[in-house]
């Protein structure tokens, strides 16, 4: 059986998926932004191993998260499911940076540089990356006016391109994104179309499956199936363009995290 650490497991399609891997034995380390949220993750996922709290807004905390989950051990998969949507205004974090791309793009970047290194790593996505700005000029929004849409878009390419770059750096883990639909959970709304039981599916699949179908990497997924993505993603030089300006802008550096073992 494996061991899952989850962000954003408190509700929505996190907790789904945590209640999935659980009923199939496997154990699950839950997280919610603050200690209430991780004790309502418990409550929602029982058979949970733990639950961590941290506000991933939170460059220090984002750190500090990784801590956490390092001191518990060994994980066989992270799924970096935690995100917030595009209908709230922009909100500026304490480091400056909008709360959507602080959030959604650069938090799963600290995280798999500071977290010892899994074996499977799933990154959650969205449709809506195929609209995001793929030069990747001014991430922290300092000289656009603020457009909650693309800045939703911008990060959920993001973290397309961040498990492709990761897959070609590190062989040896599997390294994939994902889009679960537009579904009707908090952030999607009432009124999304897709299936919400089909959801939480693929990233529990990707995540513990030894089906040779999920033993793979450097691949985009829509409900266990290979799925057309914006072609950037598979561009080198933004790859490491964006690595790059996660660097500057979290101070969290590739070279000296666990990961640098294997290439990152």
């Amino acid at each position: 059986m494996a061991r899952i650490f989850i962000t954003g497991s408190a509700d929505g399609l996190g907790m789904m998926a945590a209640r999935l891997l659980v009923n199939e034995g496997h154990k699950v380390v839950l997280h919610g932004r603050n200690e209430k949220r991780a004790g309502d993750a418990l409550k929602a996922v029982p058979g949970a191993e733990a639950a961590l709290s941290a506000d991933l807004s939170s460059i220090e905390e984002t750190i500090d998260l990784a801590k956490k989950v390092n001191e518990l051990g060994h994980f066989d998969a992270v799924i970096h499911n935690a995100g917030v949507g595009y209908l709230e205004g922009r909100i500026t974090t304490k480091d400056s940076l909008p709360h959507v791309f602080a959030i959604n793009s650069l938090a799963p970047y600290i995280l798999t540089c500071l977290i010892n290194k899994p074996e499977r790593l799933i990154y959650i996505s969205s449709g809506l990356h195929r609209d995001g700005d793929a030069s990747l000029k001014d991430l922290a929004w300092k000289n656009r006016p603020w457009n909650g849409f693309s800045a939703y878009s911008d990060s959920k390419l993001h973290n397309v391109i961040l498990a492709f770059a990761v897959a070609r750096k590190l062989p040896k883990v599997y390294s994939n994104a994902l889009e679960p639909g537009w579904v009707a959970t908090k952030m999607g709304g009432p009124l999304a179309p897709d299936n919400l039981a089909e959801a939480p599916v693929t990233q529990a699949w990707l995540a513990a499956s030894n089906d040779k179908a999920a033993l793979v990497s450097g691949k985009y997924f829509y409900h266990k199936q290979l799925r057309p993505f914006c072609e950037s993603a598979n561009d080198v030089s933004k790859q490491e363009l964006l690595l790059g300006e996660y660097e500057r802008l979290s101070g969290v550096v590739a070279s000296p995290c666990p990961l640098q073992e294997r290439g990152f």
